[in-house]
């Protein structure tokens, strides 16, 4: 995945200003559609999904994205979500025009169409007004699953452990750690969960759940177990998730906020955002999209272009919430964190993304409008957690 971005990326640089010329984004939608008609076998469905990297707002794509769909059915297309034929198209920009980018999969059969219209304005954000704030919390040399805040403490989960701390100062100071005894193994590369309770907290691990308390000592208690783990996003929305114990995704058997027991495909993560009043979730499913799903947890539609971690938050600048996600690329290399708004079924960025020194290991909810990410640095190979908290009107 990440190699065919990178290969697009060169692409995009290279033959950008050679783009077909169109007169606006009405043109620019329909010249794509034609040319996706002729792609792969007459008649069979495609799967698109949309994106958008530019400073137009959600409405800009939403018209093109009518366009497209009604000129290629028109024509004779079919689109069909499940479809392994996959088409991506991206409503980006350069500092003279706007392109919609299109590119096509069939099996070994790749190609990349580009719409170009001019632009009458420089690039910005869009909407504007979103800052993202970044806090170093705590490092360590261990591998940081989560952390939690249940009061003026800080709990770190790990591997091996349980640590909680207190504030000293500008720092915190480790206070009591427990040792963690699933009576089995954990996989090569575990994930962890923390649940903050009324009475404690949970400890949601591979095949194990723990329980404990925080005052006026640190106890915890594990066992084997294949209890689901409970997902937040943001404040308000909740997901009880399984976890497949010798992977490191959950299987797809969730129980809803309403109690409802739902199967939908694997995945990695899971966020809720709302729009326009409405709340979808939104699952980084294995196959590299996240898909977006109604209330009924239907698939209503399809995002690429983000990576396997993303979570969500109750932060409301403008119309909706917004999500967190992690770019594709391999687990070795250093990362990226940008913010997304959901409209029309299309992600639009709210603020330039965040780089990283390493990958990002653990990405969770962390209190309103804020997120933990943990980043594996590749220099000094230790753990950092951040806190990155989304400030409207920035």
């Amino acid at each position: 995945m990440k190699r065919w971005h990178a290969v697009l990326s060169a692409l995009l640089f290279f033959i950008a200003s050679a783009a077909r010329a169109s007169e606006d984004l009405s043109g620019a939608a329909r010249e794509l559609a034609r040319k996706t008609v002729t792609f792969g076998t007459r008649g069979e469905p495609v799967n698109i999904s949309w994106r958008n990297v530019s400073s137009l707002g959600p409405s800009d794509l939403a018209q093109a994205r009518s366009i497209f769909e009604a000129v290629y059915q028109d024509a004779g297309g079919h689109i069909n979500l499940s479809s392994p034929t996959a088409i991506r198209i991206t409503l980006s920009e350069t500092a003279s025009q706007y392109m919609l980018v299109e590119e096509a999969q069939n099996g070994d059969d790749r190609r990349v169409w580009i719409a170009a219209w001019k632009r009458s304005g420089p690039a910005r954000l869009a909407p504007a007004g979103i800052a993202l704030d970044r806090k170093l919390v705590w490092e360590q040399d261990e591998q940081i699953l989560d952390i939690a805040f249940p009061g003026s403490s800080m709990l770190v989960l790990s591997p091996t452990r349980v640590t909680i701390f207190a504030r000293q100062g500008n720092s915190w100071e480790a206070r009591q750690f427990l040792p963690i005894n699933t009576g089995r193994p954990l996989p090569h590369d575990p994930r962890g969960h923390l649940h903050l309770t009324p009475s404690g907290f949970q400890a949601f691990l591979p095949g194990a759940t723990c329980t404990g308390a925080v005052d006026p000592a640190l106890t915890l208690t594990c066992q084997q177990a294949d209890e689901p783990w409970m997902l937040e996003s943001g404040s308000r929305a909740i997901l009880l998730a399984n976890f497949a114990a010798s992977r490191n995704y959950f299987d797809g058997r969730i129980v809803t906020q309403t109690g409802a027991r739902r199967q939908i495909a694997s995945f990695y993560s899971a966020a809720a955002v709302d729009e326009q009043g409405r709340t979808f979730w939104l699952a980084a499913q294995l196959d590299g999209r996240v898909q977006i799903l109604n209330s009924a947890f239907e698939s209503v539609g399809s995002i690429s272009g983000w990576g396997s971690d993303i979570a969500g938050t109750s932060a409301r600048c403008g119309s909706g919430s917004q999500v967190f996600a992690t770019r594709p690329g391999d687990s070795g290399e250093p990362d990226s964190l940008q913010v997304f708004s959901l409209a029309d079924r299309a992600a639009t960025p709210l603020a330039p993304p965040i780089a990283t020194t390493g990958p990002i290991t653990a990405l969770w909810p962390s209190g309103p409008g804020a997120v933990l990410a943990v980043v594996h640095d590749l220099t000094s190979g230790k753990y950092s957690a951040y806190i990155v908290t989304v400030v409207c009107g920035g």
